[in-house]
């Protein structure tokens, strides 16, 4: 376990060097979005659940802190490894791949994770400001298990797609083109019964949703899901993932950018 071990120290030591970019940086804008969306349009904003829209909006916000981060984490490593020749180095080491994509995976767990607290701290703040009371968790269990699995899905997700990109810009077009419109359609910043029956269909079809919806119930007690269809989907999600990088790492080209 010592290789498994330095693997996941070297990732976690990574992005703490730079930590405002890597932390810093995202909470701020989930600053911006409870102080815009949460605080100021709040009030204006009805869901048909019943729901405070801030006590909505705070479980979405922690969810893209965790995937966003949990992603770049590992897409990043595995991009400046392969700039760097590292990656090279890695691979003809007498390590498994299955070691470096888990430590890069907890790696991603741990950033994304640290983001999302941090985030939910604040949104818990403006919570008891703006509402004078206290946002408790509901089922905390389910709320460590979706942690897990939504850093490693997002993690193991990166590894796949920086192995394949030849270029920064390829890499920088998932995030916009891919990434991004399925964080928004998953239901982040609104319930799907507030949306028309054309996009409820097309949201039910995004893997996300059910992880954000799952994440949400762990806080709230209440989604637009049933939960069981929230883990199931979240465990397929991290099997076909991890096989995914598997693959790129067995089947990619390591060549130096």
């Amino acid at each position: 376990m010592i290789i498994f071990y330095t693997l996941v120290k070297r990732e976690i030591k990574r992005f703490l060097k730079v930590v405002i970019q890597t932390v810093v940086s995202p909470i701020i804008s989930s600053f911006l979005y409870l102080l815009v969306f949460g605080v100021s349009l709040g009030a204006s904003v009805k869901l048909n659940n019943g729901i405070n829209y801030l006590s909505f909006l705070i479980p979405g916000l922690m969810v893209m802190g965790l995937i966003n981060n949990a992603f770049q984490n590992s897409s990043s490593s595995v991009v400046t490894s392969k700039f760097s020749g590292d990656l090279e180095d890695i691979r003809v080491a007498p390590i498994p791949n299955s070691y470096i994509i888990w430590a890069m995976g907890l790696g991603g767990v741990f950033r994304g994770s640290l983001v999302a607290v941090i985030t939910g701290v604040v949104g818990s703040l403006f919570h008891y400001m703006q509402l004078n009371e206290l946002l408790y968790v509901s089922h905390p269990i389910w709320l460590l298990y979706f942690f897990a699995v939504g850093g490693l899905i997002f993690a193991f997700l990166g590894i796949f797609v920086a192995v394949l990109a030849n270029t920064f810009d390829q890499l920088s077009a998932f995030s916009t083109f891919i990434l991004l419109p399925l964080t928004y359609l998953g239901g982040v910043f609104i319930s799907i019964e507030n949306l028309h029956p054309i996009w409820q269909a097309i949201s039910k079809l995004n893997p996300l949703f059910y992880l954000i919806n799952g994440f949400r119930y762990s806080m709230l007690g209440q989604a637009d899901v049933n939960l069981s269809i929230a883990v199931g989907v979240s465990l397929v999600g991290v099997l076909v993932t991890f096989f995914m990088a598997q693959f790129a790492l067995t089947k990619g080209s390591f060549a130096r950018w």
